[in-house]
């Protein structure tokens, strides 16, 4: 598999070359059916797939999946095998710094223990073969609320924590890895140009002082426009920033891609790669939420049958989860999640059915819908995966990613 700083090498000569212009998808892995879909879509579209893991999501202790590293990685390779995938598949680790895993701030750590928990957790994702790591130090729970981390700071705890991936990987007897570095994130002081231009120029510096410009990341996120409530993609910005990174061998990765109204100026504007999440995981909930309708029809003509009550699982374990209050708005902050109303409510159940898809009793709601179902579907877990499918191939025509292995194979 050709290692993703040599695809981004081949995706600067081709657009350059004026033979093709591409951005690479990076699908958030928050549930069983968003690994499988991506991994279906990828081997229909023969395209490379990104799969960018948080470490809320994928981590030693399990995260909210369920998977550690390693885990993450035999799923990955097994659904590769179920679809027959030829298309390179790369498992990532995304927004890997202090702090970026809520336990981390929950639980108060300190610097020193926020940092030795994702170092081991860099190891590990070496060791389950992670090929892209995302190295993001932007979070500092130290500071006075409100203040920004100064580059200088985000600037050596970037060198400490790739210096620790190279020494781990020379020890393990590793390939070289790729690196992505930066934030799309207020806090972390580098959303205006200057100040992006300094990051990258001190990175540069700083990692040839320390004989580590073999380590220059391949994606560098940038501050493009979209956030979680803003789907209006800058193509003008984004093409400043290609042309600062572009000459270093290096793309621009945009994150919060979720509904972006103008997927096809990704491409088009020099973008690298984009990561998608939340999209998915809201066409999860609806697809189920679908599924529970007909389930509903169904039993009127099978009254001994129970209904599974999915969704009343679903909203259960997200308002028991408290991760919803993540979202809330000031005016709601000592509201109730059932006092907001509807529209709210729906939303925050959606956005955080990501973090609950593996408790028990969601599972054991779903695996019950589907035993009704299957009366008179053949596959419902395949619809819901489909449905996931469908989303994701419309980043697939935008991006110009069908078939886009071949074209990386001869550049």
């Amino acid at each position: 598999m050709l290692p993703l700083r040599d695809v981004i090498a081949r995706i600067i000569r081709l657009r350059q070359e004026g033979r093709a212009q591409m951005t690479l998808l990076a699908a958030c892995p928050n549930s069983s059916a968003v690994l499988e879909a991506a991994v279906m879509v990828a081997a229909s579209n023969n395209t490379p797939m990104l799969f960018a893991a948080t470490l809320n999501q994928v981590d030693r202790d399990g995260g909210y999946t369920g998977w550690t590293p390693a885990h993450f990685v035999r799923e990955l390779q097994t659904h590769a095998a179920r679809y027959a995938c030829r298309a390179p598949l790369y498992p990532c680790l995304d927004h890997g710094g202090p702090w970026l895993k809520d336990r981390h701030t929950t639980d108060r750590l300190s610097l020193a223990e926020t940092m030795a928990e994702v170092k081991a957790t860099l190891t590990a994702c070496l060791e389950a073969g992670y090929a892209l790591l995302h190295i993001d130090p932007t979070v500092d729970r130290e500071l006075p609320p409100g203040q920004p981390i100064a580059i200088e700071t985000v600037l050596e705890r970037t060198v400490e924590l790739i210096a620790h991936c190279e020494a781990e990987r020379t020890r393990l007897g590793l390939e070289p890895v790729s690196y992505e570095v930066g934030t799309e994130e207020v806090h972390g002081g580098l959303v205006d140009l200057d100040s992006f231009c300094a990051f990258v120029q001190g990175l540069r510096r700083r990692l040839d002082e320390e004989g580590l410009g073999e380590a220059w990341p391949c994606l560098i996120v940038g501050k493009v426009g979209t956030d979680l409530g803003n789907p209006v993609f800058d193509p003008g910005v984004a093409r400043r920033l290609y042309e600062i990174v572009a000459p270093l061998g290096s793309l621009i990765k945009g994150h919060y891609t979720d509904w972006v109204e103008n997927p096809a100026a990704y491409p088009e504007s020099g973008m690298g790669g984009a990561n998608v999440g939340p999209e998915f995981t809201t066409e999860e909930y609806l697809a189920l939420e679908e599924l529970s309708a007909r389930e509903a029809d169904m039993l009127r003509g099978r009254p001994l049958r129970e209904a599974s009550r999915i969704m009343e699982a679903l909203e259960e374990a997200v308002h028991e989860s408290g991760r919803w209050r993540k979202w809330l708005r000031p005016e709601e902050q000592s509201r109730d999640l059932r006092d907001l109303p509807a529209d709210r409510r729906v939303w925050l159940v959606q956005t955080g059915a990501r973090y609950i898809w593996t408790d028990p009793r969601v599972r054991e709601a779903r695996e019950h819908l589907y035993e009704n179902l299957s009366a008179a579907m053949p596959d419902p877990h395949h619809f819901v995966v489909a449905r996931i499918a469908r989303s994701m191939e419309r980043y697939i025509t935008h991006f110009h990613l069908f078939d886009a292995q071949t074209l990386l194979d001869v550049a």
